[in-house]
């Protein structure tokens, strides 16, 4: 063998070598790195939950709500409007002002009306004269009748001018009663005690017969009018307890269904129903408001509606299993409110993917992985934290 055939066989031999070397190598540094990992995720501290972080699926009576909303409205208010066409002199109440039912509002112009009563009781003492000469003429003539000085049509005839004329003094008395309304019809007062909502003319600002001068509202009995869908009018009854939320208000407002309107609202087809609500502080008229009405109740298998999770393509929640935090992918059912501990919360039903005693996370965790080590609070805490 010559030395340079010789050479090259030693280079690749030597080659080989390297290359077998390094294809040991390298599965033998990957094996280390995922041994280490593993055990850093296994020796990772465990992530402590309060008592309020989690909850158990557990069967409890599930009220189906009805979501409603609407506008608040007074159920005694009054709209204060013209009996008479006058000029307004007076209006002494403004927005906000409260009046007694009776209490005098202001005056309308009354120069007018007041000179169409003196007409009429002019009329009425002209029309009491005539009765009068008629009735002495019909006496005079019955007498003469008995002696025979006159015909019996004579005296009919004055009969009846003494019947026309006691029927026109009659239609003079109503006239002037008319006359008498209209003067104090020129008195603005108040049908109901309340606050004005609205003053609607100013003074010297002539006002028709019905025109608008003030609105009142008596804020003792606020309810909730709220459009009914016609699948779910079906499913409503009057008696059924409700909440009602409104901006501004720390707490919901208790309420129950009133009452249903018999007709549906032309063009919607809803329904109409009006929800009465408690007495509260901070209650207007006006404004804006969202209510849930329970429905029928029934025994379901639920967690707490903040348990679920939807930021996969199906919901699920995050159970505790073995000290671990496991996605389970759940069916769902209605939504509603539960009672326990003596606290009301929203909650959903749960169909398929949970048994009853698994203990499932609340959304107060935050973003948490699956997989992830946690540490259930002590089994007193844990306990409570079932509501």
């Amino acid at each position: 063998m010559s030395r340079r055939a010789w050479v090259l066989g030693a280079a690749v031999a030597l080659l080989a070598a390297a290359a077998a070397v390094i294809g040991v190598k390298r599965p033998a540094g990957t094996a280390p790195a995922a041994a280490s990992a593993a055990a850093k995720a296994a020796s990772a501290p465990a992530m402590l939950l309060a008592a309020g972080d989690v909850a158990r699926a557990d069967r409890a009576e599930l009220g189906t709500l009805l979501q409603l909303s609407g506008g608040l409205r007074a159920v005694d208010s009054a709209m204060v409007k013209a009996k008479v066409a006058a000029e307004v002199r007076q209006l002494n109440v403004r927005e906000g002002d409260r009046v007694q039912a009776g209490q005098l509002l202001g005056r309308l112009d009354a120069t007018e009306v007041q000179l169409r009563l003196r007409q009429a009781q002019d009329n009425v003492a002209a029309a009491q004269a005539q009765v009068d000469t008629a009735q002495r003429s019909f006496e005079n003539n019955r007498a003469l009748v008995g002696q025979g000085f006159i015909s019996r049509n004579a005296l009919d005839t004055s009969a009846n001018t003494l019947a026309g004329a006691q029927a026109s003094l009659q239609a003079a008395r109503a006239a002037a009663d008319l006359a008498k309304k209209a003067v104090a019809d020129t008195e603005i007062r108040a049908p109901i005690g309340g606050l004005v909502a609205q003053r609607l003319v100013q003074p010297g600002e002539r006002i028709a017969i019905d025109g608008r001068l003030v609105e009142i509202v008596d804020l003792g009995r606020i309810e909730l009018e709220a459009a009914v869908a016609p699948e779910d009018v079906l499913h409503l009854r009057v008696g059924q307890a409700a909440r009602v939320f409104i901006d501004g208000l720390p707490e919901p407002v208790a309420a129950r269904v009133a009452r249903i309107n018999p007709s549906a609202v032309t063009g919607t087809r809803s329904v109409l129903a009006y929800l009465a609500l408690a007495p509260t502080e901070g209650l207007r008229q006006g404004l804006f408001a969202r209510a849930t009405v329970q429905m029928q109740s029934r025994t379901a298998l639920v967690v707490p509606a903040s348990a679920v999770r939807d930021d996969q393509a199906r919901p699920y929640v995050l159970a505790v299993e073995g000290g671990l935090a496991v996605a389970r992918t759940v069916k769902l059912g209605a939504r509603g409110e539960v009672l326990l501990a003596g606290q009301r919360e929203n909650a959903v039903e749960v169909l398929e993917g949970l048994a009853p005693g698994t203990v499932v996370l609340r959304g107060t965790v935050g973003a948490l992985r699956a997989g992830t080590r946690v540490q259930l609070p002590a089994p007193a805490a844990s306990a409570n934290a079932t509501r």
